[in-house]
C-alpha cells in the first residue's frame, strides 16, 4: 500500500485510457488525485496556472497538437517544471521512442499491456514506487 497521496497529472486523449487508469486507481483502493488533460497544451495550461505542481506526470507519446517528446521537451526547458517527474505511458515499443524519451529527460517509459490486469499491476508497482520515491516540493 502507498505511504502517501499523489498527485498525477495525466495527458492522454483516449477517454477510454482516461477511464483505465481511473479505474486502476480506484481497483487497488488507492487515494491519489488525477488530473486530466486532453493534450500537451491544456496540461501547459494547467501547469502555469497550478499552485501545486503535480507529483509525477503520466504522459501518452501519441498526441494531437503537442506529442509527448515535444511536451517533454518544453518542460524540461522549464526551470520550474524541470524535474517533475515524466513517465511515459504508450502503445508504442519503437526502440526510437524510448530512446528518445530517455535523452529528452523522461522518469520511465511504461507499455500499456494488452490485458487489463497485467495494466493494473504496472500501475500499482509505478505509484508505489513513486509513492515511496522523495519527491521535489517547489
Amino acid at each position: 500500500m502507498s505511504s502517501k497521496t499523489l498527485q498525477i497529472l495525466l495527458i492522454e486523449d483516449d477517454q477510454i485510457e482516461v477511464m483505465k487508469l481511473k479505474r486502476a486507481i480506484a481497483k487497488l483502493g488507492l487515494t491519489h488525485e488525477l488530473i486530466e488533460a486532453e493534450n500537451g497544451e491544456v496540461a501547459l495550461e494547467i501547469l502555469n496556472k497550478s499552485e501545486v505542481l503535480p507529483d509525477i506526470i503520466f504522459l501518452d507519446l501519441n498526441m494531437p497538437k503537442i506529442n509527448g517528446i515535444e511536451f517533454l521537451r518544453i518542460i524540461r526547458a522549464n526551470e520550474v517544471f524541470r524535474y517533475l517527474p515524466t513517465i511515459m505511458l504508450t502503445t508504442s515499443n519503437n526502440p526510437r521512442d524510448v530512446l528518445e524519451c530517455y535523452k529528452v529527460g523522461v522518469a520511465g517509459y511504461i507499455l500499456k499491456p494488452l490485458k487489463y490486469q497485467d495494466y493494473v499491476n504496472k500501475i500499482e508497482k509505478t505509484l508505489a514506487y513513486w509513492s515511496e520515491n522523495e519527491l521535489i516540493k517547489i
